[in-house]
């Protein structure tokens, strides 16, 4: 079967979130005049990404709303009881710097720019659109994906199947039809996967422990999961020239 779109995670797969994320925490820290309260701004941001993953999962499992976790983040991490409007104030000026830091990966637009006459793009994010949406017009890309579906307006979330099949919906296309690209082994390389998409596992550092996590070369090659360490080795995956000269199914 011709793939003929591929959907895209967005942080750390199309953004550096990784990046921002660390070099926003440190000048946040630095400006509340936190810093000195650990050892290292690597443990600072270690226990910011423990504390934002456990919200999330409260927020995917139904538990909170997104502004709700959100506020919890900043209370965990600070130890304090804050009204609502003191949590999100607190949320707001770590934003500024962190937003300040955003930037694309390298080899994003080189290959969104090879498959723009192939294939059609789509975003499917364990976010919310108002961020996203916003982010990806801040990077400059956002014109690049006729659809941009999101967990927290979806009220499902990835690794669940359903996500992305409503994905493949909005692009009126089959899973089979399409590739889905993520970072994360289990939630986007399984999970696509299983979800019956070609999925592509972009493990960028390379030194990700395998074990249950997608292989090199999947047992079925038309649905992944494939490992690869940069987006430059995406064409020869999904056919980029598989639709040249055919005509545009852009919607």
């Amino acid at each position: 079967m011709t793939i003929r779109a591929v959907i895209w995670d967005v942080d750390d797969t199309l953004f550096d979130y990784t990046t921002a994320d660390r070099t926003g925490m440190h000048g946040h820290l630095v400006a509340e005049g936190l810093l000195d309260g650990y050892e290292s701004v690597e443990q600072a941001l270690a226990q910011w990404r423990e504390i934002t993953e456990r919200q999330w999962a409260r927020f995917s499992a139904g538990q909170t709303s997104f502004e709700g976790q959100r506020r919890d983040r900043v209370r965990v991490f600070l130890g304090e009881t804050l009204t609502d409007t003191e949590a999100d104030a607190w949320f707001q000026r770590y934003l500024t710097h962190y937003e300040a830091a955003w930037a694309l990966f390298p080899d994003v637009l080189p290959v969104l720019d090879t498959l723009a006459a192939s294939h059609r793009h789509g975003v499917l994010s364990n976010s919310s659109l108002t961020v996203q949406d916003r982010k990806l017009r801040v990077l400059g890309v956002r014109e690049r994906f006729e659809a941009v579906l999101c967990a927290a307006e979806l009220g499902v979330s990835k690794p669940d199947a359903q996500a992305f099949h409503a994905a493949c919906e909005a692009l009126e296309l089959a899973p089979r039809q399409v590739a889905y690209v993520g970072d994360h082994p289990e939630i986007d390389g399984r999970g696509a996967a299983d979800a019956g998409l070609l999925s592509v596992w972009l493990d960028r550092d390379g030194d990700r422990a395998v074990g249950d996590t997608p292989g090199d070369t999947p047992v079925d090659a038309s649905v992944g999961p494939h490992r690869i360490a940069s987006l430059a080795e995406l064409p020869a995956i999904v056919g980029a020239d598989t639709r040249f000269g055919a005509p545009s199914t852009f919607r």
